[in-house]
């Protein structure tokens, strides 16, 4: 992680930043929206959203179309069917302060062109932690619910929302031809308890909290297991309507109550900052006897006129936004102190704790983050540890009870070697700015048991070999069985290529049978032959992620060419380092992960073992002779005829590589207006500069309206 201050990245090092949030955050996203398991608190993924924003406000050309601040939710999955929303359902800015939510209010008035004194009602409502929804509802009868999806297109779960009592299958009274009822699914604290209660007996999983467990009885193919979970719904908002039934917030929300809804009776509207500020805390005193879980409270501005006028930005209503609730605290004794290992390697200490309720949930776990936190806070086993939680699956450790610490404690010692079995040393990493980064990581990579099964997790996974039927839970099942005993990629591979000895062991297993076992092999046969860019990915070298691998490959063409290129930068050679600099995307912390990478011998021989097993699509070739063909270009400054994608594109299929940054290998800069400090590079480098005119007519193209240069009007 790079934990440099956003004022002080460079370009190159804000779109390696950027790239490393997207997929964090997706992967949350994954985890909170498709599974139900959110991995990390509120406030924490809070914290990335807010780094890549603050990222693109600094470097607005960084934004990508993918970006986490363009994107709602998650992607649907694909146990449902999917129905797409007439009206996006869009997530919602967050408030941290007061004076976040007065921020808010004068957003909208300059936005309005407002003055100060100028009436402005904002309603305030309870913030429901549970599982968004949408109901379609036509001529008064219910004919799909799905939910929030990406945003765009939602799961169908129709039949599952039918069961729900809250939710009524017909509208009273005069309802529009056409209306969308929005709300949430949530789970009663009694209802909670009494699922876990049943589900310890029956010695299923229990749920974290009621929000996962309305979101995953909600989320059933068996609507009769949905049936039984006592879920509820609040409506709070709409989507499409034939007609409105109100003018206001306040008078829409009145109408869905009396069409038979269950609305929030904590709902106000106030025309000042200090009446929703009283209003928040009015509503966070009654949180705890509620007897469902609330996360803040949501203002709106109340007037539907000046909802249409504020109108959106990016994934968020301007008219609207989320003020959270600070994390809930309690105290107990920690009772030791232990060392988990992730996919990258980073050494996470984790405190075992004694199970403490804190905001209705029981916690045993909580993050120590890093040695540095254990040292700070200075906790040792045994002491009364303050815990907070705002969400989390593994909440974290505030501080310790020193008047409670017991005679004979020793400071917590954090292993300088991984505690695999292989006793890999660990080492900490230097950061862009020459610090030693704060994450320890074991060195051990595949060859480590901890991060042998999260890699082979991710070489199956859908940007990678993307093998159908061999997901997370199978590879679990692969790598325990001692029928099996996957270890590697090629073992996989390997597996299926023994088809009738595997086809035996594996049809008369608990949960395969001949067809499935038959299908899982095909799958894995079917993907021999793999492109190059996938193949790099899915080998999993800290900081290649997709776009990376796509780099690569682009650059070198095949896999002999990438292989040999890295074993030359593992070994030190500066010359085939700076090559692999001079890349678009490509900077220090690539270079010293593929160098780490292929400098480790147990790397190799995987990488050697499956590379036997497979045919590797060598990249798309670019254009044997153009004009700029061999030669290395750099893109500046605001292109008016083409995006950089474009151009980027269009330079390689011309044979020539692209840069992010001006150096005395750069053979060509292409500069459009705007351009500041590649042009005084170019000059010192005495680097030919052309616009994009010039571009075009070098190349022997037109512009991007088909024109050359001279020909235009």
């Amino acid at each position: 992680m790079n934990d440099k201050p956003v004022e002080d990245l460079g370009e190159q090092e804000a779109a390696s930043e950027l790239e490393r949030l997207a997929r964090e955050i997706a992967e949350h996203d994954r985890r909170y929206y498709r599974e139900d398991a959110p991995a990390v608190s509120d406030a924490a993924y809070d914290a990335l959203r807010r780094r890549n924003d603050a990222i693109e406000a600094r470097f607005p050309e960084l934004i990508r179309s993918e970006s986490p601040s363009r994107r709602v939710g998650s992607e649907v999955s694909e146990k449902f069917e999917k129905i797409r929303h007439a009206v996006p359902m869009l997530s919602l800015d967050n408030a941290f302060s007061d004076e976040d939510v007065a921020d808010f209010a004068r957003r909208v008035r300059r936005f309005l062109k407002l003055a100060e004194d100028a009436p402005l009602a904002i309603t305030a409502e309870p913030k429901i932690d549970g599982l968004s929804l949408s109901l379609r509802y036509e001529k008064g009868e219910l004919v799909a619910a799905a939910t929030r999806g990406d945003g765009t297109t939602g799961e169908d779960v129709t039949r599952n929302a039918r069961t729900i009592d809250d939710i009524p299958n017909r509208l009273k009274g005069d309802a529009p031809a056409v209306f969308e009822v929005r709300g949430e699914v949530y789970m009663s604290h009694a209802a909670f308890a009494a699922l876990n209660a049943r589900q310890a007996g029956e010695g299923k999983p229990v749920y974290a909290n009621p929000r996962n467990a309305a979101a995953g009885s909600l989320r059933q193919l068996d609507a009769g297991i949905t049936r039984s979970r006592a879920l509820r719904f609040f409506a709070y908002a709409w989507g499409e309507a034939s007609e409105g039934p109100g003018r206001t917030q306040m008078e829409v929300v009145a109408a869905i109550g009396r069409f038979g809804f269950p609305v929030l009776d904590l709902m106000r509207r106030f025309e000042t900052i200090e009446e929703l500020i009283e209003h928040y805390h009015r509503i966070e005193e009654k949180r705890a006897g509620l007897g469902y879980d609330i996360d803040g409270v949501v203002y709106k501005v109340d007037d539907l006129a000046l909802q249409k006028r504020l109108g959106f930005v990016s994934r968020s209503p301007r008219w609207a936004i989320a003020h959270k609730f600070p994390a809930e605290q309690a105290t107990t004794v920690l009772r030791a102190i232990e060392i988990q290992v992730g996919r990258t390697g980073a050494l996470t200490p984790v405190a075992k704790l004694d199970p403490v309720t804190v905001g209705g949930v029981v916690v045993s776990n909580a993050t120590l983050h890093n040695a540095e936190e254990i040292e700070r806070l200075d906790v040792r086993v045994g002491d009364t540890v303050m815990i907070q939680r705002a969400g989390d699956v593994i909440p974290q450790v505030l501080g310790i009870v020193a008047d409670k610490r017991p005679a004979g404690t020793e400071p917590f010692e954090f292993p300088s070697v991984c505690p695999c079995e292989l006793k890999t040393p660990v080492v900490r990493e230097v950061t862009a700015s020459g610090a030693q980064s704060v994450v320890r990581r074991c060195t051990g990579e595949f060859a480590c048991p901890f991060q042998r099964r999260e890699h082979l997790k991710l070489f199956v996974s859908r940007k990678a070999f993307d093998i159908d039927g061999l997901g997370d839970k199978q590879i679990d099942f692969f790598y325990d069985d001692p029928d099996f005993r996957v270890r590697t990629p090629a073992d996989i591979f390997k597996m299926a290529a023994t088809n009738a000895a595997g086809l035996k062991k594996l049809k008369d297993k608990e949960g395969f049978g001949e067809v499935s076992a038959s299908n899982l092999f095909a799958a894995i046969e079917a993907r021999r032959t793999i492109p190059l860019d996938r193949l790099i990915f899915s080998l999993g070298i800290r900081h290649v992620g997709e776009a990376t691998a796509k780099t690569l490959a682009r650059a070198y063409g095949t896999f002999e060419a990438f292989h040999d290129a890295a074993l030359k930068v593992a070994a030190g050679d500066e010359e085939a380092a700076a090559e692999m600099d001079a890349l678009e995307d490509i900077g220090g912390a690539v270079l010293t992960a593929v160098a780490g990478f292929f400098s480790e011998e147990h790397n190799l021989r995987l990488i050697e073992d499956l590379v036997e097993q497979l045919a590797i699509e060598p990249a798309e070739k670019p254009a044997a002779s153009s004009p700029v063909s061999g030669q290395t270009i750099v893109f500046t400054g605001s292109l008016e005829q083409m995006t950089r994608d474009e151009a980027k594109a269009m330079a390689e299929a011309l044979g020539a590589k692209v840069a992010g940054s001006v150096s005395k290998r750069t053979d060509l800069v292409v500069a459009g207006p705007g351009a500041g400090s590649k042009l005084k590079k170019a000059a010192e480098f005495g680097v030919e500069v052309i616009d994009e005119d010039a571009w075009f007519e070098r190349i022997g193209r037109g512009g991007r309206d088909g024109t050359r240069s001279g020909e235009r009007d």
